[in-house]
């Protein structure tokens, strides 16, 4: 399952389901209803949380934050990658890959 480092871009990611989510002074902060758990996603997290809301591609997403952000497109890749596993690990997130089917 940790193989998403390896994903291609067009890889689809979207929620998990059983979140409850609000927004706190410009962050976004949720709970996971099934463990109790909270979670700090930040701004941007927050803006790549109501981004894959529906499916959308690892490729969309980056596309997306380069148009917000002045940011070059390689270091964008990267840290959306390393935010989303670090969801994928929690299971905020499902891909279309096998493995989460």
């Amino acid at each position: 399952m940790e193989q998403i480092l390896e994903l291609p871009l067009n890889t689809q990611i979207v929620r998990s389901e059983g979140f409850v989510a609000s927004d706190m002074d410009g962050e976004k902060v949720m709970m996971s209803i099934a463990n109790g758990k909270y979670y700090n996603l930040g701004e941007t997290g927050g803006m790549i949380w109501d981004f894959i809301q529906s499916p959308v591609s690892i490729n969309q997403i980056v596309m997306k934050l380069m148009s917000e952000y002045d940011v070059e497109e390689r270091v964008c890749r990267e840290e959306v990658l390393s935010f989303l596993v670090l969801l994928y690990k929690e299971g905020l997130v499902k891909t279309n890959q096998k493995e989460d089917r």
